[in-house]
Parts: structure tokens; C-alpha cells; sequence
């Protein structure tokens, strides 16, 4: 089987494991809610989530990186499917009111139960960057991770609405069944499929065989400018916390919850945009460049759609913004690709991903409350009155709009001064071989 031939059933296989993954976990934070009325239980989902991101950064790497690909999502898709079963079994044997009592001992079983298939799953897209660097020639990459991307995003925009319908029309139990049935035929596919032999896994040192932070650092310090890039990625993840924040409550200051749905959906397609522009043009012969003029394009478009309290706005704003996002994530993975070591290639990546998981919930859970309990209170108060009255406005949602400016400005600025910075040179003649 040709390598592009072989590089299209995988992304087929993994599109349909992050299908039956990522519904899951949409449907259980809808599920939770619905069934406890609880805000603690979703903010554990979340929480459980996001340590589940951290810790298992650079050990899913480390195990990605220790084993053929092939092997990996084999046991990724095992794992998710027992997984699977059990909560399917829950679900099917325990009494419906198990679910609404957030003392029961059953409810925080299955979270944990659906968090573990949740971080199980996740390991099938580490191994899916692995692959476009052994399957995809250097030159086609970065059209391969907009394709990897357009996928992804697809599955998230389909899997964001059809969430809502199993959930009301059907229940959880339907949810689950769904990854029951589904992911034998995601093994069995796998199991169909030759990967071509994986020579630099017989070629590393015994020290190379574990989990290794020092060394996973020392290696991303060897690569000019490669950690510059890792923690400008974090800092931008540290600004979007904001949006992460206060993004639902400013577009619900402007319009109905009906609406504001409506926004979300149709605008969530500039992500399938983005992924497609990568995927048919690329990212030009320098993506470290690409990737702080998207940057650029992306802090300039938060500076501009707050400055007017109008749901257009916000809507333009918010699609060209989702088409960034997906080409700025392509630009990252396709510089790692060429740059990094394969043999430690996704350790690399875990690492910056656990640094990047760390910046925007941290952001988010401090900016909520500094907006709520001081600058909405200062916007009311006379001294803001007399600054904003007249030209900006006072209301709670002119504060937010406020926020959001700010926030562009200070990720404008970093990236302005990341152009001008050695890292960024370095970089650039590491990706490009000068």
C-alpha cells in the first residue's frame, strides 16, 4: 500500500476514534449537568481533565515514541473500547437515580471511568503526528497536518450539534453504545492496515527507553529557538485564557442563548476553513514566520471586534478567528516535525502541550473573577463613568469588551517583539537548514 494511500486510511480510522471520543466527552458534560444540576460536577469534569492533559503529556509521549505506531493506537483503541463497556454497564445496570445524587459513589466512578477512555483516545492523535513525519515526505507536511486539522475540526463541528440530539432525544446510554459498536470496527480496520517498519526504534540507547524529562528539555534546548516557541505558544494560551473566560458571556450580553448557539455553530466552520487552506496550499517556506504573522492577524482581530457592542462583529471576529486557530496549530506541529529528533519527537510535543495546558485554564480561572469583582465595579463607579461614559460605555459588558482589548494588545505586542527577537532567527535557519 502506497505511503499516501496508507496515510488516508489512518486519518480515516483516527477521524472515526476521535468521533466516538470526543461525542462522549461532549455528552457527559451536557449529561452531568443535566442529571445533578451541579456546576461542581462539570467543574470536576474539567478539572479531572486537565490533570489527566498534564500528567499525561510527556508519558503518553514517552510510550508513543517507545512503540510502533501501529501498536500505540491498537492499545489506544483497546483500552477505550473496555472502557466503553464498563460505563456502557453502568449505565445499563445501576438505577436511573444514581446519576443525580452527586453523593453517590456510583456517578464518580463512571467520571472517572469516562475520563480514563477520554485520555486513552487522546493517545491515537500523539501517534497521529508521529505518522505524517514516517508516512509524508517534508515537503507535502504541512499540507498533511492541515488535512490532519480540517478532520479534526469537522469532527468537532458535527460531534458540537450532534451531541445535543443524543443527549435530549436519546440519553447517555445511546452515547456510550455508540463507542461500544463502533470502535471494534475502528480495531479491526487497524488490524488490517501495514505500517512500514519503524527502524530508529532499534536504533536508541537503553537510557532513550524510559520516561525522560531532563533529557526530553535538553534536546529542546539544542534546537536554537525551538523552547522560545514552546513558551510563545504558552503565553498566547495565557492571553486566550480571557476568551476562554468571558467569551460566552459577552456574546449572551448581546443576544439570546438560541442565538448565540447559532453563532457558535456556523462560525465553528472557520476551523474546517483554516485546515483546509493549510491543506491545499500549505504554509509557505518559512512556518515560523507564518506562524507569528497568524499571530499578528489573530491578536489584531481580538483588538477590533470588541470595539462595538454588536453580534456581527463578534461573528466576523469570532470566523476568521477559528481560521487562524487551525492553521497557527499546523505551523507548530510541521516545525517540530522537521526540527525535532524522531526517536524523541513526542515527547517534545507532550511537553509543550502539558506547558500550553497548563496557561489558558489557569488565565481563565483568575480573569473571571478580576472582571466580575473589579473592572465591572470600576466601569459603575464615577471615576469610570467620567473616563468611558461618553464614548466606550459603562455596562457590564463594555467592561468584558474592555478585557478582550486589552488582552489583544498585550498578545500583539509580545508578537511583535518575537519578530524581533534571536529565537525567532535561530529558528527559522533550524527549520530551514541554514
Amino acid at each position: 500500500m502506497k505511503s499516501s494511500t496508507l496515510f488516508s486510511h489512518i486519518l480515516a480510522n483516527s477521524a472515526t476514534g476521535t468521533f466516538t471520543n470526543m461525542l462522549l466527552w461532549f455528552a457527559i458534560t451536557f449529561w452531568a449537568y443535566l442529571e445533578t444540576q451541579s456546576v461542581f460536577v462539570t467543574g470536576v469534569l474539567g478539572g479531572v481533565y486537565l490533570i489527566l492533559n498534564l500528567l499525561g503529556g510527556i508519558s503518553f509521549g514517552s510510550f508513543v515514541d517507545h512503540h510502533p505506531k501501529r501498536y500505540v493506537m491498537l492499545v489506544s483503541s483497546f483500552a477505550s473500547l473496555v472502557f466503553y463497556a464498563l460505563g456502557f454497564s453502568m449505565l445499563a445496570l445501576l438505577p436511573s437515580n444514581t446519576w443525580g445524587d452527586v453523593t453517590n459513589m456510583w456517578l464518580w466512578i463512571f467520571i472517572l471511568t469516562v475520563m480514563l477512555w477520554v485520555a486513552a483516545g487522546n493517545i491515537r492523535m500523539i501517534a497521529l503526528s508521529t505518522l505524517i513525519t514516517l508516512l509524508v515526505p517534508e515537503w507535502e507536511r504541512d499540507k498533511a497536518n492541515g488535512k490532519v486539522g480540517m478532520i479534526q475540526w469537522l469532527v468537532f463541528t458535527v460531534v458540537s450539534a450532534f451531541s445535543w440530539v443524543i443527549i435530549g432525544q436519546l440519553g447517555m446510554i445511546w452515547a456510550v453504545g455508540i463507542g461500544v459498536v463502533v470502535m471494534p470496527a475502528v480495531i479491526m480496520h487497524l488490524l488490517m492496515l501495514r505500517f512500514p517498519p519503524e527502524t530508529h526504534l532499534d536504533e536508541r540507547h537503553d537510557d532513550d527507553k524510559k520516561v525522560d524529562i531532563r533529557g526530553t528539555i535538553r534536546i529542546i534546548l539544542s534546537i536554537p529557538g525551538l523552547m522560545a516557541m514552546i513558551f510563545f505558544a504558552m503565553i498566547n494560551n495565557f492571553i486566550g485564557g480571557v476568551f476562554m473566560s468571558l467569551m460566552d458571556a459577552y456574546g449572551l450580553s448581546l443576544v439570546s442563548v438560541e442565538i448565540w448557539w447559532v453563532v457558535l455553530a456556523v462560525t465553528s466552520i472557520g476551523f474546517i476553513v483554516g485546515g483546509s487552506i493549510v491543506a491545499k496550499y500549505g504554509l509557505g517556506r518559512n512556518p515560523v514566520f507564518t506562524l507569528l504573522a497568524i499571530s499578528v492577524l489573530s491578536w489584531t482581530i481580538c483588538i477590533i471586534f470588541p470595539t462595538v457592542a454588536s453580534i456581527y462583529f463578534v461573528s466576523i471576529g469570532f470566523f476568521v478567528w477559528m481560521i487562524v486557530w487551525p492553521i497557527a496549530e499546523a505551523c507548530e506541529q510541521t516545525i517540530m516535525q522537521k526540527v525535532v529528533p524522531l526517536e524523541r519527537q513526542w515527547r517534545v510535543f507532550g511537553f509543550g502541550q502539558s506547558l500550553e495546558n497548563i496557561a489558558s485554564p489557569f488565565t481563565a480561572f483568575l480573569i473571571g473573577p478580576l472582571t466580575q469583582f473589579i473592572v465591572m465595579p470600576w466601569f459603575a463607579s464615577t471615576s469610570g463613568v467620567e473616563i468611558f461614559g461618553g464614548w466606550w460605555g459603562t455596562t457590564p459588558d463594555r467592561a468584558m469588551a474592555l478585557v478582550f482589548v486589552v488582552a489583544g494588545l498585550i498578545g500583539l505586542i509580545v508578537t511583535l517583539i518575537a519578530f524581533t527577537t534571536r529565537s525567532y532567527k535561530n529558528l527559522s535557519h533550524s527549520y530551514l537548514g541554514e
